[in-house]
């Protein structure tokens, strides 16, 4: 699907592992940001080493009906880029990442796209991340980068400091939008509030109003439970699954710990058959006047996160495209 047809999504949260499953959508989603269910859009993120393989996860994830399938070539893991020389190591060979972004559109119909950090290690000049873009995009149908501002350190540090320890250079992302005007480019990386979230663009979440109730919320999420309680067979999802997104919503309220522990024990007892039944065993540990209050203010953020970025840009780039056969 080329670049024309495909708008992505103004906003997105990446995959976190036995975090965002889809309970965790549909009542963080649509609950508190106002979404329809089935106006969220799912992207499956593939990693790999060999194109047979790739071709294989992508027929798989058809199955699933994901809206997307995208590339990593960011995660920094030692797990994935150290001993599996993928994730963001692929970085270092565009052509394998062209031929495997062919493959993964060859197999199917939803758009491609490939998330990418902005170098690695010392190949992290503005000239080797655009030769990365300009060559997967010429050898692939590929469009759409989502590009995290921070190069990759493949030093043995863990992959939580190689999202704090190396600098943001969110000019390396405009000067991709001004280099690179036919394909579509997705920040990443440093964002924590929507304060900065609006700083990039002004246009971007206009609907965040926080003014619900917590009770009010929790209500909601009472009504959402009872849709989806056992709704894939197997008595799945249970309580447990339902409730799990929700672990941190009395983050250092009065009475959260205690909440918690009542928690536990409510998903061993036989009469909690519903999420209402639940909270009417669980919230007693949480004061009237956390339940009564309105959700707290989101946490101010930088005003300034973007403002002299665009005197830091560095030179245009130039192609060169002797080193390419643009893809057909």
């Amino acid at each position: 699907m080329g670049a024309e047809q495909y708008r992505p999504p103004l906003f997105s949260v990446a995959p976190m592992m036995d975090w965002t499953d889809n309970h965790y959508r549909t009542e963080i989603w649509t609950d508190f940001w106002h979404f329809l269910r089935n106006s969220i859009r799912l992207c499956c993120k593939l990693v790999g080493i060999t194109l047979d393989s790739i071709a294989k996860a992508t027929q798989l994830a058809n199955s699933y009906g994901y809206d997307e399938i995208n590339l990593n070539c960011g995660c920094p893991s030692p797990k994935v880029a150290g001993h599996g020389c993928f994730g963001v190591r692929l970085m270092l060979d565009p052509k394998f990442v062209g031929e495997a972004m062919s493959v993964i559109a060859a197999n199917t119909d939803v758009p491609v796209s490939v998330k990418c950090r902005i170098g690695l290690d010392d190949h992290d000049s503005y000239n080797e991340l655009c030769d990365f873009i300009y060559k997967v995009s010429s050898l692939s149908p590929t469009k759409h980068f989502i590009i995290h501002s921070r190069k990759a350190l493949l030093n043995g540090i863990s992959p939580a400091d190689n999202r704090r320890i190396p600098p943001l250079k969110y000019e390396y992302y405009y000067a991709l939008l001004r280099d690179f005007p036919d394909l579509r480019f997705t920040i990443n990386g440093g964002i924590n509030c929507v304060d900065e979230q609006n700083c990039f663009a002004d246009s971007l979440l206009p609907y965040f109003h926080w003014t619900s109730q917590l009770i009010r919320s929790l209500n909601n999420i009472k009504y959402t439970g009872m849709l989806f309680m056992g709704t894939f067979g197997n008595s799945r999802p249970n309580i447990r699954d339902l409730i799990k997104p929700l672990f941190g919503f009395f983050h250092s309220e009065p009475g959260n710990n205690l909440w918690k522990r009542k928690a536990d024990a409510a998903f061993q007892m036989k009469n909690i058959t519903t999420v209402k039944s639940f909270f009417e065993e669980t919230l007693v540990a949480i004061p009237d006047a956390v339940l009564d209050s309105h959700v707290a203010e989101l946490p101010s953020g930088r005003k300034d996160l973007f403002a002299n970025v665009r005197g830091l840009l560095p030179p245009p780039y130039e192609t060169r495209e002797e080193e390419v056969t643009a893809y057909a």
